[in-house]
């Protein structure tokens, strides 16, 4: 019987919004979720790490996932790290928890 990774995920809901921590792997062949690596969400997404453009990239790239308004998307820590912290508005534990499956 193997654990579910999901599990390790940390995930903080408050009303009306998610908090989640993600691992950015700038300079990918292809945007992609690659599912939890210890306590994140990793993501792999194509744009250099250079004037924001991953940043920019990242929280498009998650709003279109969860489908939400790219304006419900913000990194709230993190901003010139690949470990960053994510806030989304009108979501659902359960909705980040999809993404990882």
């Amino acid at each position: 019987m193997t654990s579910d990774p999901r599990e390790g995920l940390k995930i903080t809901e408050t009303p009306g919004k998610v908090v989640f921590s993600v691992h950015i792997q700038p300079r990918a062949s292809r945007n992609e979720l690659c599912g939890v690596q210890g306590d994140e969400l990793k993501l792999r997404i194509t744009s250099p790490p250079v004037d924001d453009a991953a940043n920019r990239l990242c929280v498009e790239f998650l709003a279109k996932k969860l489908g939400v308004s790219k304006w419900g998307v913000s990194i709230i820590a993190g901003a010139k790290s690949r470990h960053k912290t994510i806030r989304v508005e009108g979501i659902s534990r359960e909705e980040v928890l999809a993404l990882a499956e």
